[in-house]
């Protein structure tokens, strides 16, 4: 897409989408931050192509430029160079306007800290960012908390939540808008293994059911196992990518 188009990106995206178009096409992508003897490359001529359903883990060491890479692909930042497209959708061409409206529409993000809001129910928190995406907010959030398995706290606190359950209601607000790309950055950092295993089950179904292209960071590499492909990054590079042959359940993972 031209940078001088004014195509309506959300439309554009649905058209691609439909047509087969990669979920996410970097191409030639850096990001550098500063300038002189400050200056600091965090991504370098990076190229990466996503199909939509795919389920993606990012591993490498801490300042490797993993979160770097999921901050441009969300549109929080822009690449110093290259290109990247969302279903056929350059988003460097999109006006502030649009890009707000990229990150509401097409993305959503889940970290490693719930940020959930403590003073609203699992319900008000999902309904705070349903209520902005479409109509039927609370159906549509009860929904979303039915379908990561923790409709049955909608009442309830963060507070009165296990990590699991505070993680799950964080997926189920990400996911309650139908994004076509979610992207995780540590999302089983702060939780032991069990929970951390139940997180990531309902991570792998949503690719599963070919509604949600997965891109997950981590520094776990048993997380790799049930991946449908793996790349690492070294240095704000791709040093390697594969495609896992036989990706394992969530229950089969040990750490």
């Amino acid at each position: 897409m031209s940078r001088r188009t004014h195509v309506d990106p959300l439309l554009a995206a649905e058209a691609a989408a439909a047509s087969g178009a990669p979920a996410l096409r970097m191409t030639g992508v850096g990001k550098t931050y500063g300038s002189g003897a400050g200056r600091v490359v965090a991504l370098r001529e990076l190229d990466l192509e996503v199909r939509p359903g795919e389920f993606v883990v990012l591993l490498g060491p801490s300042g490797s430029g993993k979160t770097t890479l999921l901050n441009l692909v969300g549109g929080i930042e822009e690449p110093s160079a290259g290109v990247i497209e969302v279903a056929g959708v350059d988003i460097g061409a999109l006006n502030n306007k649009q890009r707000t409206a990229f990150r509401r529409d097409r993305v959503g993000f889940v970290f490693q800290f719930f940020n959930l809001v403590p003073t609203l129910t699992a319900q008000e928190n999902v309904e705070v960012l349903a209520e902005l995406t479409g109509p039927n907010a609370a159906a549509r959030s009860r929904g979303a908390l039915d379908l990561v398995g923790v409709g049955d706290v909608a009442d309830r606190f963060p507070g009165q939540l296990s990590g699991g359950q505070q993680q799950r209601v964080a997926i189920a607000r990400a996911i309650v808008k139908e994004p076509p790309l979610l992207l995780c950055d540590e999302p089983t950092g702060s939780l032991d293994l069990n929970t951390g295993r139940q997180v990531l089950a309902v991570l792998r179904e949503l690719a599963r059911e070919g509604h949600h292209t997965v891109l997950l960071v981590t520094h776990n590499s048993e997380i790799a196992r049930m991946a449908d492909r793996v790349v690492w990054l070294r240095s704000g590079a791709i040093s390697r990518s594969e495609t896992v042959a036989h990706p394992v359940e969530a229950s089969e993972l040990q750490w």
